[in-house]
């Protein structure tokens, strides 16, 4: 089993840590989750049917997908119980407890059935994940045919990278901002990885001014 070769930090999933996320997921990082729900529509052109949110945290792309897609039914998932805890909350808030859930789960054995899923988003999670590769496979497995990914990290725009860069500078002199651009190298891994899961013909990866994206698309049945 390869580690994922995208992980940029370790971080402690705890209680502290989620609610940490939470707050600043609803002040400094609020305005990218529309734009990035956008371009995930935009991109793969899916805006109705199943989406699930990996790696939801507090669930803001989550609650995102839902107001700007009303034609999905969405579903988050994450590993971590406090996570759930507080995006239930914000799922609540917003008036969506009836088109969102939240459901536990590990990306490397995702609870559906095979060929379920319509569109898959997760935003800033895949740097974590510790074998991507079992990922990807399983991903694919439940993505239905004719559906799609939008799986990376990024803030949805230039303009919004600068600003977010900018207050969390002011907000927490130590953070840094972990998006790069992909390399050869990781290129040419990725290819390899997907080569061996079977989707190398159906998939690209956008590395631009909204971030770094993974966007793989099942073919429909013949």
């Amino acid at each position: 089993m390869e580690n994922n070769f995208t992980q940029t930090k370790k971080v402690t999933f705890d209680r502290n840590s989620a609610v940490s996320m939470n707050e600043i997921a609803k002040t400094v990082f609020a305005p990218i989750y529309p734009v990035i729900a956008r371009n995930a529509i935009s991109i793969t052109g899916i805006e109705k049917g199943r989406c699930l949110d990996l790696g939801s945290g507090p669930g803001m792309l989550a609650i995102a997908m839902a107001v700007e897609a009303p034609g999905f039914e969405v579903v988050a998932l994450d590993f971590n119980d406090d996570a759930h805890e507080l995006a239930a909350c914000n799922i609540a808030k917003a008036g969506l407890g009836d088109r969102i859930r939240t459901i536990s789960g590990d990306v490397q054995n995702i609870p559906y059935e095979d060929g379920q899923i319509d569109l898959i988003v997760s935003r800033g999670s895949m740097f974590f994940w510790d074998d991507l590769a079992g990922a990807f496979r399983d991903i694919w497995r439940v993505l239905a045919p004719g559906g799609a990914t939008y799986i990376g990290g990024g803030f949805g725009n230039l303009m919004l990278r600068d600003q977010v860069i900018r207050e969390m500078a002011v907000r927490d002199p130590e953070w840094k901002c972990y998006a790069k651009k992909m390399d050869d190298e990781g290129l040419t891994r990725f290819k390899k990885m997907f080569t061996e899961i079977g989707c190398e013909d159906y998939y690209r990866i956008i590395d631009d001014d909204t971030g770094m994206w993974v966007v793989l698309r099942k073919p429909e049945r013949s």
